[in-house]
């Protein structure tokens, strides 16, 4: 996951309204979002070469996403970062001492960002902040891409804006209008483009919020609700190589209860 926009308002009428665009390159095996086989109480996409997700959630409520952040160069972890959100949407770890674990071993992985949820709340640690502490989310609208939360790269600050009117317009916003500002494919003028350790051909091509390429592109955009009655659902739409559009999929059913009370 390169690009997510959030909204946590835990005790309104939708606590968390998420947007997100999945940039990878198109060849890597990946199955669709679907509940999983070995684990058939988890909803979610998966990552077929490692086994891991990039954004899942278990019926219990339990939820996860993680982005990578950017660094060059990028060491090589130990494990897959998509095992940070498998591990805990499989687990029993409340989302705080699940990232207390993860704190302690953090440089086991490339670098991330990593959200996870659960009825005690919303939670965000990424193993490149500076003290890598873990930081529960008070009520907001929050933007992650491939920097630490809310790091206004040009195309953050666009998603968010946008993100915010499509909310304020329309609770629940729809679904259609947020995949529409997903596939943003504005690139900002180079000035304004962050230096991350790429090239200047490459910088550009991956500042949009939409990202289309022969080789490397958003292979998906989610859009995920979670509403008060604890009604979840879940619109992806698919995305092939150089942009073209693929199949979408919407899921609607009710998560247990007594983990988002």
């Amino acid at each position: 996951m390169c690009l997510i926009v959030f909204s946590w308002q835990p005790d309104s009428q939708y606590p968390l309204i998420l947007a997100a665009n999945r940039d990878e390159f198109y060849q890597r095996p990946t199955q669709a979002t679907d509940f999983w086989n070995d684990s058939p109480d988890v909803f979610g996409g998966r990552d077929l070469e490692a086994g891991g997700s990039w954004l899942a959630i278990n019926k219990n409520g339990r939820f996860a996403a993680v982005t990578n952040y950017r660094e060059v160069p990028s060491p090589a972890g130990l494990y897959s970062r998509g095992a940070l959100v498998a591990n805990f949407v499989t687990g029993s770890q409340s989302a705080s001492d699940y990232l207390q674990a993860v704190q302690q071993q953090s440089d086991k992985w490339s670098g991330f960002n990593l959200l996870t949820m659960d009825s005690t709340g919303l939670y965000y640690l990424s193993n490149r902040a500076k003290d890598h502490s873990i930081a529960p989310l008070p009520p907001g609208i929050y933007g992650l891409s491939n920097h630490l939360l809310d790091t206004p790269w040009p195309k953050l600050m666009r998603a968010r804006t946008g993100f915010t009117r499509a909310i304020k317009e329309s609770i629940p916003p729809v679904s259609k209008q947020l995949i529409e500002l997903m596939h943003d494919n504005y690139q900002p003028p180079e000035e304004q483009l962050p230096d991350t350790g790429v090239s200047k051909e490459v910088e550009k091509l991956i500042s949009s919020c939409f990202i289309a390429s022969k080789e490397y592109g958003t292979r998906n955009t989610s859009v995920l609700m979670i509403d008060h009655h604890h009604q979840l659902q879940w619109v992806e739409q698919e995305y092939l190589s150089e942009g073209a559009v693929g199949e979408q999929r919407q899921f609607k059913f009710t998560l247990e209860q007594n983990q988002l009370s």
